[in-house]
């Protein structure tokens, strides 16, 4: 347990931030699962909406630092691959 008060503070400050990532990996995994399921039933359009709206909140999640920047792109590049094998 913290003993000074700037400790007690710092707990609490963290336990807000984790809060928050929470909250933040929770949305990019939501707009992941839908692209998942697009691609699954094989839908183009839904697929390519869905991207639409995924890359963006994958990459915000690493400008958060949710996530590492390598990461996000990393998952933004297999989803586009992925996208793109549907269509073919």
């Amino acid at each position: 347990m913290a003993n000074t008060s700037s400790a007690k503070k710092a707990t609490r400050k963290i336990a807000r931030r984790a809060a928050v990532n929470k909250t933040r990996r929770s949305r990019v995994r939501t707009f992941v699962r839908k692209l998942e399921e697009a691609l699954a039933s094989g839908d183009k359009a839904a697929a390519q909406a869905a991207f639409q709206a995924a890359q963006p909140e994958l990459m915000r999640a690493a400008t958060k630092g949710v996530l590492h920047r390598n990461t996000a792109s990393r998952k933004v590049s297999r989803l586009a691959q992925r996208l793109k094998a549907l269509s073919v």
